[in-house]
């Protein structure tokens, strides 16, 4: 018989992980809502040209890690390899323009590739990103890096580097990258296959390139930072004052260019004390060509996603303390079969209540049921028998200290706290 496992890239999220996931959302929640940010979803697929436009057919993401499918209709689809490209689609699609300007839009969302897994690199991925669409002034750019700073904050996290570049614009980019190419152009026999093909098709990936055997080339390109014009060296030099205002602390990294086409001006990472090519939790920059690029007009943005499992992992390695959850407050036991409904009932009751219930099933004795309550960690067993059932009471025992004491049935959901 086939032995059915999750698929290769992918995980079962399981109870005993579930506090973690509950809390990072939660945490993501409360922080998107303190800086003024709604929530959007869109679909876990879209329009493969969508992805093709926005991200970039040069990128690594578009040539090997999309999941592109063709449906009934002959439309040629992907599944959602990350999530700025389809919050600007909706922008566009629903004439946010019109609203008053940055839209502030916050979302959690599984995103999908097709990616060689790793210890916190699934080939289905769950994010917490951040879109502020419409407004190019600086203090935007400090505001949605301080909010990814914050969450980790609040999460828990400590050791963390903030990593910062810029990477100009249409301005200033072109004198940039014939600096790059001049400086590889005696060094592609030193790099890999895939630098030799950016290096003609787009020069500005051979910094991101992962292979150990490219880093030395990476680390004696030109600086970035040294070819800004006038008006991005200005940008970066106010976000950094922002930053500073807030004592969130930063590292320029010159090198730092991040793997998608639609980045302009501000780029960012953040890393935790780790070291490693794959240990960034969340970055992010700004894309002030990308509403252009998909059919609207000129439209400033900046975003940032962060990847839930590697939170966790690093929740989990700085061994950070979760908020204690809320345990299971009742289980009702009962010892005849004419206690069944009557015990059926008291639980459906407590529920209504709020008040988190199990009900005891099949046929086990008491001492059983006993056990299993106790295994299931219940603070309270609610137990009718004979008497309790003629009385029309139960036997309410406390599993902490052991006491127990004979409770009217309709005062059973007021003597349990739903907080027990």
């Amino acid at each position: 018989m086939t032995k059915y496992q999750a698929a290769r890239g992918t995980q079962d999220i399981l109870p005993d992980d579930q506090l973690y996931w509950h809390f990072v959302r939660e945490i993501a929640a409360r922080a998107a809502a303190r800086f003024g940010y709604d929530r959007i979803e869109t679909p876990m697929f879209e329009d493969s040209s969508l992805f093709l436009r926005g991200v970039g057919d040069t990128t690594d993401i578009v040539q090997k890690e999309m999941y592109v499918f063709t449906d009934r209709g002959d439309q040629e689809l992907a599944l959602r390899p990350e999530g700025t490209a389809p919050v600007c689609r909706a922008y566009l699609e629903h004439g946010m323009h019109n609203q008053p300007q940055p839209v502030r839009l916050w979302y959690t969302m599984p995103n999908f590739r097709y990616d060689r897994p790793q210890a916190g690199r699934y080939r289905q991925h769950h994010q917490f990103g951040i879109e502020a669409i419409g407004d190019g002034d600086p203090a935007i750019d400090a505001e949605v890096i301080e909010l990814l700073w914050r969450f980790y904050e609040e999460l828990g996290l400590a050791g963390l580097t903030l990593r910062l570049n810029s990477i100009g614009d249409s301005i200033c980019r072109p004198a940039y990258l014939d600096a790059l190419r001049a400086y590889y152009a005696d060094k592609l026999d030193q790099v890999c296959a895939d630098c030799r093909s950016r290096y003609e098709r787009n020069p500005l990936r051979l910094l991101d390139c992962k292979n150990e055997r490219c880093q030395a080339a990476i680390a004696g390109a030109p600086s970035f930072v040294d070819f800004l014009c006038e008006a991005c060296a200005d940008h970066f030099s106010k976000l950094r004052v922002y930053l500073e205002a807030v004592s969130i602390p930063y590292e320029i990294d010159p090198r730092l260019v991040r793997g998608l086409d639609y980045y302009t001006r501000t780029v960012f990472e953040v890393q935790p004390p780790e070291e490693g090519g794959q240990s960034s939790i969340g970055g992010g920059g700004r894309y002030d060509g990308l509403i252009e690029e998909l059919g609207g007009r000129p439209t400033p943005g900046i975003g940032f996603g962060t990847g839930i499992e590697r939170i966790i992992i690093n929740m989990k390695r700085q061994e950070v303390p979760l908020p204690e959850a809320d345990g299971l407050a009742a289980y009702i036991a009962h010892q005849s079969e004419g206690a069944a409904a009557t015990a059926y009932k008291l639980a459906s009751d407590l529920r209504r209540s709020g008040v988190s219930t199990v009900l005891a099933t099949g046929d086990r004795s008491l001492k059983a049921q006993m056990r299993h309550a106790d295994a299931l960690g219940a603070r309270y067993v609610a137990i009718i028998g004979e008497r309790e059932l003629a009385d029309g009471t139960v036997t309410l025992k406390d599993l902490r200290d052991g006491k127990q004491e004979a409770v009217a049935l309709g005062d059973v959901a007021g003597r349990i706290s739903p907080a027990a």
